[in-house]
C-alpha cells in the first residue's frame, strides 16, 4: 500500500486504546523512546512494517505530515501577537517551523548519495528549530501558552523517535588521509573571480552586502552553482539574513579587522537570542573568509555576532567579536579554521556538529560578579549527532581579564541541555581557566547525562588534577577514545571542507 493514502486513514482514527493495537507495532514502537506518541500515530496502520527500514520511513512520513501541520498552525498564531516583543518572537517561530518542514521533507526524499548521516544531522536540525522557537518566548518574557496548541503534534517526540531509529551504528569512514593541506591560492583566485562586489566607496556592484546577496537571490543559478561576493575593505554597519533557499554562497573579505560586519542588537534590546544576531545564515554550503563578524552591545546581555544554521558551513581567518552569545553554532555541519573567537559568558554556544581547528578562543572581561563559560553546548537528545569540538586551537585571556587576576573565574564551559557534548583536544590553554575546568549550569542538571572530554591539552589551564568529579566528565588517554570526533569522524568533512579550498587536519 502507497504511503501517503495511508497517512489519511492514520489521521482519521481515533486514540486506539492497548486492546487494540497490533502486536507487530507495539513491539516497534517500544523500542523508541517515545512508544506512546508512536503508537497513537502507528497503531492502525494496516499493513504493520517487517523491517527497520520500513518502520522508519513510515515514522518518518507521519513526523512530516504533522510538522507541516504544526507549520500552518504557528501560521494561524499571527494574530494573536500583537505586541512588538510576541511578534518578534513569533516571526522566529515560523522561520524555524519552516525549516523543520524543510529538514524533515529532505530527509524523506533524499538524493541517491544521501547517507544515513545526513538524515542524523537533517533530523537533529529539525529538533533544535522547535527548542529554539519556545527560547525566543522566554528570552522576551512572553507567556509560553501562545504555543501550547502546537503540544498536540507531538513533533518533538516524533522527531526524537525519528532519530533513535536511524541512529548510526557506526561513524563515517575517512575518505581522506590524516593530513591534507590544500592551498588558500584558491580562495584569492575565488575574490579575484566574483560574482559581485561590494565596497563602501562606491568602486563595486554594491555598496552594501544585502544589496549583494538581493541580487543573488534574484538571479536563476544552478543549484550547485556557487555565488562568489567579494566584500572589500571596510566597516558594514548591517544586520544580514541568507535564508535556506540561497545555498552554495561564499563570502571573501579582505582580512580579519580590514572587513567588518557589525551591529547591536541584544535581548535587553527587544530581540530573542535568535534574531539578535548580526549575520544569520541557514543556506548550506556557506563559505566565509578574512571577515570579522562583530556585535557591539557590550556585556550584559545576550548579543550574537554569527549564527550559523548552514549545513557544511565553512569559515576560514574570520573573527567573532562579542561578549555574551557571541558564536550562535546553531545547527548541522560545521567547520572552523585558523578564526577569533571573543567573549565572555557562554559565547561558543549551540546545538551544530562543529569542530574549531587551529583557531583562537580569547576570554574577555565580563561584568563585576559575573564568571566566564567559553562554551554552552545544547544537545537535547542524546541521539543527536552534534557537540562541540576545539582541536590544535589556543584557549587564551584577553589583556583586561589578566589584568583582572583571581577577581574573575572562567571555565571551559557549562551544560545548557540535558546531553550537552564539549571536547577539547590537543589545545593550549593559559592559567586563566579555574583549576575545577567546568561550571555548572543550574544544580546537579545533567551532571550525570552530559558529555565532556579533554585529551592531551597542554598549558597551566589544562592541569587535570583539580578537575569536576561528574559522571559525565572524562579524562581520556587513548586515541582510539576519541577519534570519533576528528572532522572525517566527527562532521564527515573531507570532501566539503576540501572543496572549500581551506587546509585542515581531518584526524588526531
Amino acid at each position: 500500500m502507497h504511503l501517503l493514502p495511508l497517512l489519511l486513514v492514520l489521521f482519521s482514527l481515533p486514540y486506539p486504546s492497548l486492546s487494540s493495537t497490533n502486536t507487530s507495532i507495539n513491539w516497534w514502537c517500544n523500542q523508541t523512546p517515545h512508544p506512546k506518541a508512536c503508537l497513537y500515530y502507528l497503531t492502525h496502520t494496516p499493513l504493520p512494517p517487517k523491517h527497520k527500514s520500513d518502520f522508519y520511513h513510515l515514522s518518518l512520513q507521519v513526523t512530516f505530515h504533522n510538522a507541516l501541520r504544526a507549520q500552518r498552525r504557528v501560521q494561524s498564531l499571527a494574530s494573536r501577537c500583537r505586541t512588538e516583543p510576541r511578534r518578534t518572537a513569533w516571526l522566529d517561530c515560523h522561520r524555524l517551523y519552516t525549516n523543520t518542514v524543510l529538514q524533515l521533507n529532505r530527509t524523506l526524499n533524499p538524493s541517491p548519495s544521501c547517507t544515513s548521516f545526513d538524515f542524523q544531522t537533517w533530523l537533529s536540525a529539525a529538533l533544535t528549530n522547535l527548542d529554539t522557537c519556545r527560547h525566543g518566548f522566554s528570552d522576551l518574557h512572553q507567556p509560553p501558552k501562545l504555543l501550547s496548541p502546537l503540544g498536540k503534534y507531538n513533533i518533538s517526540e516524533l522527531i526524537s523517535n525519528c532519530l533513535a531509529i536511524n541512529k548510526p551504528q557506526s561513524t563515517p569512514k575517512p575518505d581522506i588521509p590524516p593530513w591534507i593541506t590544500v592551498a588558500n591560492r584558491k580562495l584569492l583566485q575565488i575574490s579575484s573571480n566574483a560574482n559581485v562586489v561590494v565596497a563602501k566607496d562606491g568602486s563595486g556592484d554594491f555598496t552594501s552586502i544585502n544589496a549583494a546577496l538581493n541580487s543573488a537571490a534574484a538571479k536563476t543559478r544552478s543549484l550547485n552553482a556557487r555565488f562568489v561576493i567579494h566584500v572589500k575593505r571596510g566597516v558594514y554597519s548591517e544586520n544580514v539574513q541568507i535564508v535556506s533557499s540561497m545555498n552554495n554562497i561564499t563570502l571573501v573579505g579582505d582580512g580579519m579587522g580590514r572587513t567588518v560586519i557589525t551591529g547591536r542588537r541584544s535581548v535587553s534590546g527587544g530581540y530573542t537570542t535568535f534574531s539578535s544576531a548580526t549575520f544569520n545564515v541557514f543556506g548550506d554550503g556557506f563559505i566565509a573568509s578574512g571577515i570579522t563578524f562583530r556585535n557591539t552591545f557590550g556585556p550584559g546581555s545576550q548579543a550574537v555576532a554569527m549564527l550559523s544554521g548552514s549545513d557544511r558551513s565553512v569559515f576560514y581567518r574570520c573573527s567573532f567579536e562579542g561578549y555574551q552569545d557571541t558564536l550562535f553554532v546553531y545547527s548541522q555541519r560545521q567547520f572552523y579554521r585558523e578564526c577569533n573567537i571573543y567573549g565572555t559568558i557562554d559565547f561558543i554556544f549551540g546545538n551544530a556538529a562543529v569542530v574549531f581547528q587551529r583557531c583562537n578562543i580569547y576570554v574577555r572581561k565580563p561584568r563585576h560578579g559575573e564568571a566566564n563559560a567559553i562554551t554552552a553546548q545544547g544537545r537535547l537528545d542524546k541521539n543527536q549527532n552534534t557537540g562541540i569540538v576545539i582541536h590544535s586551537s589556543n584557549i587564551r585571556g584577553t589583556s583586561d581579564l589578566r589584568n583582572a587576576g583571581k577577581t574573575v573565574r572562567s571555565y571551559l564551559g557549562r551544560p545548557w541541555m540535558r546531553y550537552s557534548r564539549t571536547v577539547l583536544l590537543k589545545n593550549y590553554i593559559e592559567s586563566i581557566i579555574d583549576p575545577a575546568g567546568w561550571l555548572q549550569f543550574n544544580g546537579n542538571f545533567a551532571l550525570d547525562t552530559l558529555y565532556y572530554v579533554e585529551y592531551k591539552n597542554t598549558g597551566a589551564g589544562s592541569r587535570l588534577s583539580k578537575r569536576v568529579k561528574w559522571p559525565g566528565f572524562h579524562i581520556v588517554v587513548r586515541p582510539s577514545q576519541v577519534a570519533q570526533f576528528t572532522v572525517a569522524n566527527f562532521i564527515a568533512g573531507g570532501s566539503w571542507i576540501t572543496s572549500a579550498g581551506v587546509p585542515f587536519v581531518s584526524g588526531l
